[in-house]
């Protein structure tokens, strides 16, 4: 149970609530933009700060909000893990914000957890994670696993007839869980020990020539075999350069990626990697009109029309406008009322349909698979029929299974277990 001393609740509550106070009478709703613009992620994160400048930036051109305009401020954390934390602390305590869009990997996401909580601040993460967490003060407006990973190995097993499984990582909280899930999923559908190699390196790593071997040896014994990546960063360049100088091509071993999408492609030659996949809930091939709009205000706002969008973009794309709508619909970017305001809210997508904040602070999305083609962009090859409602705690681990959570009143627990009738998650006093 996470019981704060009463002495440092009550002092973190007055400083949220004149945090607050300070923001309703500022000239100005400020908004937190917390990512990494140098290190390791750079690659991935760079272009989600200049996303929320775009829409800041139209939201400010339609009359701003509460008729104030929204004022940027951009922080630099560096893909240095605990300086998130210090970064979040700054953008509450100091500049005020009423709320962050921000973060991409998990192991940040955990550092900024605890201060977005002790501040009640507001965090909006928008990219892909493992679950086995629910916040009241984040909302999760990216995939959890039963809308990316469960699908993509579904696929994987259903259409393509895959037996083995290579299952490569990242050496952080992301990837082991994921893993961890699909390892006891693989397991569930009757798949072998000796037919799952698990392997994990460490950010930003490069030597990749005997792990690609390992893999080749792996899938060298008839059965079908595939790689799911949960790497991250900009160690996925010489991980595909690397596919392709030992000539392993998507028929041979397909690689069905959680982490590259059109951004991380558009700085490699993509012809050997023709075929291999990733799943997503967006795609800028996507064909919607909406998608078209929102390219084309990408292009013209980075003055640059070969710039490419993709799935976490769409996510801040989602939950930016939901932010706005809550904001209107509580009158005020009081923590609280926006935390209640914003369960229920609908805002379109970008694949032509709507998404939904749920309860358990995430969102309904669709689920698709694409195949990388030789321009850099992907052709979606199979999608779900509806949408896919994302869930905090996973089916399919022991202590997970019988956790929900719902922040709405009377329940407002984030790991509420259902047998016990006990909360026991974040947020609970």
């Amino acid at each position: 149970m996470n019981k704060r001393p009463v002495k440092n609740l009550v002092l973190s509550l007055a400083v949220a609530a004149a945090c607050l106070g300070n923001a309703q009478a500022a000239d100005t709703i400020k908004v937190g933009i917390l990512h990494s613009l140098s290190g390791t992620m750079a690659i991935s994160e760079t272009t989600l700060k200049d996303t929320m400048l775009m829409l800041i930036e139209e939201q400010n051109k339609k009359g701003g909000l509460l008729g104030k305009q929204l004022e940027p401020v951009v922080v630099d954390p560096a893909s240095n893990w605990p300086l998130f934390a210090e970064k979040a602390r700054e953008l509450i305590s100091k500049h005020q914000v009423a709320a962050i869009f921000g973060n991409w990997t998990s192991v940040s996401r955990k550092s900024v957890l605890p201060v977005v909580e002790e501040l009640n601040g507001l965090l909006f993460y928008p990219v892909q994670y493992e679950a086995e967490e629910s916040s009241k003060n984040v909302f999760y407006t990216g995939a959890a696993p039963n809308q990316q990973a469960i699908p993509a190995v579904d696929y994987l097993m259903n259409e393509v007839g895959v037996k083995r499984w290579v299952l490569a990582g990242t050496d952080y909280v992301y990837p082991r869980t994921t893993n961890k899930i699909l390892e006891a999923y693989l397991k569930s559908k009757g798949v072998a020990d000796d037919d799952i190699m698990i392997n994990y390196t460490p950010f930003g790593h490069s030597d990749w020539q005997s792990i690609i071997s390992e893999i080749k040896k792996f899938g060298s014994t008839g059965a079908k075999t595939a790689v799911v990546s949960t790497i991250n960063g900009d160690a996925n360049v010489p991980f595909y350069k690397e596919l392709g100088n030992q000539g392993i091509s998507a028929e041979d071993i397909p690689v069905v990626a959680f982490s590259v999408g059109e951004e991380e492609l558009s700085g490699i030659d993509t012809k050997p990697l023709v075929g291999h996949l990733a799943a997503w809930n967006y795609f800028m091939s996507v064909d919607a009109p909406s998608n078209d709009a929102f390219i084309e205000k990408w292009q013209t706002f980075i003055k640059n029309e070969d710039r490419v969008t993709n799935d976490p973009m769409e996510a801040h794309y989602i939950g930016f406008n939901m932010w706005v709508k809550a904001v209107e619909k509580a009158g005020t970017t009081d923590s609280d009322a926006v935390q209640e305001a914003i369960i229920g809210v609908t805002v379109p997508n970008l694949t032509g349909g709507v998404s939904a904040m749920m309860p358990n602070h995430h969102i309904t999305k669709p689920v698709l698979i694409g195949e990388i083609q030789d321009d850099g962009q992907f052709d979606v090859v199979w999608k779900t029929s509806g949408l896919v409602a994302g869930d905090a705690w996973s089916d399919f681990l022991p202590g997970s299974k019988d956790i929900i959570s719902d922040w709405r009143a009377p329940l407002s627990c984030g790991n509420y277990n259902v047998k016990t009738a006990k909360c026991s998650g974040q947020n609970y006093e």
